[in-house]
């Protein structure tokens, strides 16, 4: 009720003051409406909710402040039209402990972006890939058959120059009479300006074979590389710890592999394969003008080439900005999608269709500004090559003009000339796209290159054990651990506690105790500010870490199942195991029966995130799969928490059998599923405040677990009998 009385009070106030969701993002509102709702929601029983009472109370005089603050601002606001630039905090997770953790708390790498140099060497590695001497081999020939095609394709306007001076001095000796003698075979085939000619016509046709042959030949080298790389990109997601994750927005991520991707495809092609060959094939053709026609001719081309890369470096770099906006609006369209999308029944809850279309068509309207500077200034850009390359090559045929004119030229050498800055065109206009296409492709490797030098906080040290955790070496002790999210918030102080080998162990508490953030630091996605924590006698920094997790089988509190079937859930769990161990695993967790009356039975897709099962469905296959694990360290985060009763009891009884013989801990906030617990340990204040069986605990009128047990059943009876 307290959540519910703290929306009220905003709503009223807010029928006052339209502003107020502003307001409270530029005040740092820690505890903002759409969160008080959230948490109002989350609150599974209602005999737990004393324990968010006394920390909603807090809130509710904090919130009182803030109110205060918030009219005397909303007054300032009024008169002079603007807000005080207050700093918000960011919420990045949805733990007691984690929730205040802002970005600028996490240490996340401070990485610089790597540089396009940086780039460019890291693809080298796996364009010439020194374990493949297959792909080395591809790369060869391509090479080889891009040097063919470049030949090639400068010889054709000699070819066509040849040709034409040929015929020129036949048509002048025959006094003008025609002088090709097609009357038979011989004289055809031994005409020079035919064979010419013909030669012209394959070398025109090879060049176009060995450049296509080239592009089928290095497909295999391009995508190779690309798989490898979106690989390795997407393991190394996997490696980084946990607080990186909590940073990054998933659609986010997702793009950055995408878009990287492509990036890398490009880039290997027109870099490798392009813009050197290009560069190769420019020099040629001035060198060439240069000696055949004059230096007059090289200096132009020369001139040419230098103004058209000049003019389109500028502008291209200056249209660079815009394809940054681009991308980040539509990072940010796409984030809020699948934002939207991913809590499709919140938004159903709260009829907040239009709500949410608009919010992403605000980003999409981004995404379109940004567009239109970018066609605006590729239409600039494309009308100043024109203009550049089109003056001259005017001036070029003016000059060369003038030389035939005066007797130095043939009209062959004209076309000559004209044909060899014709090809030209084909490079510099190719130079131009792929400088525009290179720029946009290495912003989109950036981020993705950079994720890779990002390294994981926590990782298995060198030197790490193997070491095999049985049931019997499976003691877990916690010796003087300190720890917070966030320095300045200690979420254990001090805490030291045994948990024996093959015994069944609760940990009770209330919200922010600190009882998941144990089981955090146990799996190693945090590591102790201080203290030390052991497994089987070892410090767990000094057991590999792949090792460690696999000793460990944990049934989250929430429950998130990929977008598969029934059986690949399960099957996850332990990937080594048969199908009937699948199916034993699934009727110890109470969820055969169910799946088993399906029409599709095992093979039943679950949606995202597992979003067609109900809640206890997705406990329950939660709980299989740990079972199926089989590790000897069992870990239940409120593992009965979205189950009716009756399957709560026959979970209660599977785990039980489960459990037997293994170090068991269980996370609870209902006491009454933890009764037959071994032993109880009670954390208040990241501190171990007692600990004791069940019954031991409860003969203490004066404990905190007694008062606990008492306010949640005396509370149910009181409130039942109210209702009655």
């Amino acid at each position: 009720m307290a959540n519910f009385l703290i929306y009220n009070k905003l709503l009223v106030y807010k029928s006052n003051c339209n502003e107020v969701p502003k307001l409270l993002t530029k005040l740092n509102f820690r505890f903002s409406v759409d969160k008080v709702i959230r948490r109002s929601l989350s609150l599974r029983h209602k005999e737990n909710c004393y324990r968010s009472t006394s920390y909603l109370q807090i809130h509710h005089k904090y919130l009182e402040r803030r109110e205060e603050q918030c009219r005397r601002l909303s007054a300032s606001h009024y008169r002079h039209g603007k807000l005080p630039l207050l700093k918000p905090q960011t919420r990045t997770c949805f733990h007691p402990g984690v929730s205040g953790l802002s970005r600028e708390h996490m240490s996340l790498g401070t990485n610089q972006p790597v540089n396009s140099k940086q780039m460019l060497e890291g693809m080298l590695t796996y364009i010439w890939p020194k374990d493949d001497p297959s792909i080395r081999n591809r790369v060869k020939l391509a090479v080889g058959l891009l040097v063919g095609a470049k030949l090639l394709n400068v010889s054709v306007p000699f070819l066509f120059k040849f040709a034409i001076d040929d015929l020129n001095t036949k048509v002048a000796a025959s006094g003008g009479e025609a002088f090709l003698n097609f009357s038979s075979a011989p004289d055809t085939v031994l005409s020079t300006a035919v064979a010419i000619l013909v030669g012209y016509g394959i070398a025109r046709a090879g060049a176009a074979g060995f450049n296509e042959l080239r592009n089928a030949v290095f497909a295999k080298v391009a995508q190779h590389s690309i798989r490898r790389i979106a690989r390795n990109v997407f393991l190394h997601l996997h490696n980084l710890d946990l607080s990186f994750h909590l940073s990054r927005q998933t659609g986010a991520l997702s793009k950055t592999i995408d878009r990287g991707s492509r990036g890398i495809n490009f880039v290997l092609s027109a870099m490798v394969f392009n813009i050197v060959p290009t560069t190769f094939e420019l020099a040629l053709v001035s060198s060439i003008l240069g000696l055949k026609c004059g230096a007059g001719f090289a200096l132009l081309s020369v001139g040419c080439v230098g103004l058209y890369s000049a003019f389109t470096l500028a502008i291209t770099q200056w249209r660079t900005k815009f394809r940054v906006f681009m991308n980040r609006a539509e990072n940010e369209a796409g984030n809020k999608a699948i934002d939207s999308l991913i809590n499709y029944e919140t938004v159903k809850y709260f009829s907040n269709e239009k709500y949410e279309a608009d919010r992403y068509d605000q980003a999409l309207k981004k995404y379109e500004d940004a567009s239109l500077k970018t066609s605006t200034s590729l239409a600039l850009l494309n009308f100043g090559q024109s203009a550049i390359f089109s003056g001259a090559m005017a001036m070029a045929m003016v000059m060369a003009a003038k030389q035939i004119a005066q007797g130095n030229m043939t009209v062959g050498d004209l076309v000559m000339v004209n044909g060899l800055l014709f090809q030209l065109s084909v490079p510099l206009g190719f130079l131009g796209s792929v400088y525009r296409e290179v720029r946009q492709a290495l912003i989109d490797m950036q981020t993705m290159f950079t994720l890779m030098t990002q390294e994981p906080k926590i990782k298995s040290k060198e030197g790490a054990q193997h070491i095999p955790i049985t049931r019997d070496n499976s003691t877990i002790e916690f010796r003087n651990v300190n720890f917070s999210y966030v320095p300045g918030k200690p979420i254990f102080d001090n805490l030291s506690l045994t948990i024996p080998a093959g015994k069944k162990i609760a940990i009770v508490g209330g919200s922010g105790s600190g009882k998941s953030s144990m089981i955090r630091l146990l799996y190693r996605f945090f590591e102790p500010t201080s203290g030390d924590i052991f497994i089987g006698g070892v410090n767990i920094k000094d057991i590999d870490l792949d090792c460690l997790r696999k000793s460990i089988s944990i049934v989250p509190q929430d429950s998130v199942l990929f977008h598969e079937t029934i059986f690949y859930n399960l099957h996850y769990g332990d990937l080594s195991k048969s199908k009937e161990e699948v199916f034993e695993a699934s009727k110890m967790a109470d969820l055969h029966d169910s799946v088993a009356r399906w029409p599709q039975g095992y093979d039943t897709q679950v949606g995202e995130r597992g979003l067609k099962l109900s809640g206890g469905e997705k406990q329950r296959v939660a709980i299989a799969r740990a079972i199926l694990k089989g590790a000897p360290v069992l870990v239940f985060d409120e593992a009965t928490s979205s189950l009716d009763s009756i399957t709560e009891h026959n979970i209660l009884d599977a785990l039980q059998r489960a459990t037997e013989g293994r170090t068991s801990i269980c996370i609870a906030h209902r006491l009454s599923t933890v009764m037959d617990a071994d032993e109880i340990l009670v954390l208040q204040n990241g501190r171990l405040q007692e600990r004791g069986s069940h019954q031991q605990l409860l003969n203490n009128p004066h404990s905190l677990y007694s008062r606990m047990w008492n306010m949640q059943h005396n509370g149910s009876s009181a409130r039942a009998a109210s209702a009655i």
